[in-house]
């Protein structure tokens, strides 16, 4: 774990991995989805940090031990963001991987910094902009946050978060969900989700991604649906699309063995161009 300050705020990460030679290495960055923290992706690290890659998550300003921004937070400040810490860390190209929110943040990035894009991972995510009822959906939660903390939001959203099956075979997992978004400062998930409000339309992009993409879905996600995520493995050339049976909205965590080899299996299909 680290902290480092990147002009108005502090960012907290972990960098593990890479060998001795790290800065020549392959690097993944792992960006968590709302209203969790990098913890999220603890047994991504686990898995994959190593001699061959380095893999770095950070908590997005607003979450974990990163600094509160209250107000509005843009996918554009968090893609900003990510590029600053990896200009700090001496870190051009990354393969890239979101979740969710995560997701839309990579889409953002891409927009704004393709040349340091080696490969996309796309986990239960969509890239089509916000509906009108969507914004206003996600103002009014961003208000009632604040004003009633993260406690009854993340009781109410748990069940759509993890798979009935998760909930029931896996509790300790259940536990760490409901606790990230039970500990995540209110004004920070506020802020983000007014600025996933205004999110722009990525489908259009799609069709020009030229790296390599791993779209993930599971099965019984109730946020976005696998035909959300066909939209983006349909429109991203030579994209490739998973489907993590029995999984809700957090595959990572509620099935890991699986999604662990899926995201395996797509690192080690990259050609040495992408790495």
């Amino acid at each position: 774990m680290g902290t480092m300050t990147l002009h108005d705020l502090t960012v907290a990460y972990d960098d593990v991995g890479g060998g001795e030679g790290r800065e020549d290495g392959e690097v993944l960055l792992l960006v968590h989805g709302h209203p969790f923290d990098r913890s999220m992706w603890r047994p991504q690290i686990e898995t994959f940090a190593g001699p061959r890659w380095r893999v770095i998550a950070p908590d997005l300003r607003g979450y974990g031990g990163s600094t509160v921004v209250p107000g509005v937070t843009t996918l554009t400040a968090f893609a900003r963001d990510l590029a600053a810490l990896l200009d700090r860390l001496a870190v051009g190209r990354v393969v890239l991987g979101g979740l969710s929110m995560g997701g839309q943040i990579v889409l953002e990035f891409h927009r704004l910094f393709p040349e340091r894009v080696r490969a996309l991972v796309l986990a239960d995510t969509l890239a089509a902009a916000e509906t009108e009822r969507g914004r206003a959906v996600r103002r009014a939660t961003a208000d009632r946050l604040v004003r009633e903390g993260m406690g009854p939001y993340a009781d109410e959203v748990l069940t759509r978060m993890v798979a009935p099956g998760t909930a029931a075979a896996l509790p300790e997992v259940t536990a760490h969900v409901r606790d990230m978004m039970r500990a995540a400062p209110p004004e920070g998930a506020a802020a983000a989700l007014r600025g996933r409000a205004e999110r722009p339309d990525y489908v259009g992009m799609l069709g020009r991604v030229t790296v390599p993409a791993l779209v993930v879905v599971g099965s019984e996600d109730g946020y976005t649906p696998v035909a959300d995520a066909r939209v983006m493995s349909d429109g991203i050339p030579g994209a490739t699309l998973a489907v993590v049976e029995g999984a809700g909205h957090l595959p990572n965590l509620e099935r890991r063995a699986e999604f662990d080899a899926v995201l395996g299996a797509f690192l080690d299909s990259l050609p040495p161009s992408a790495r």
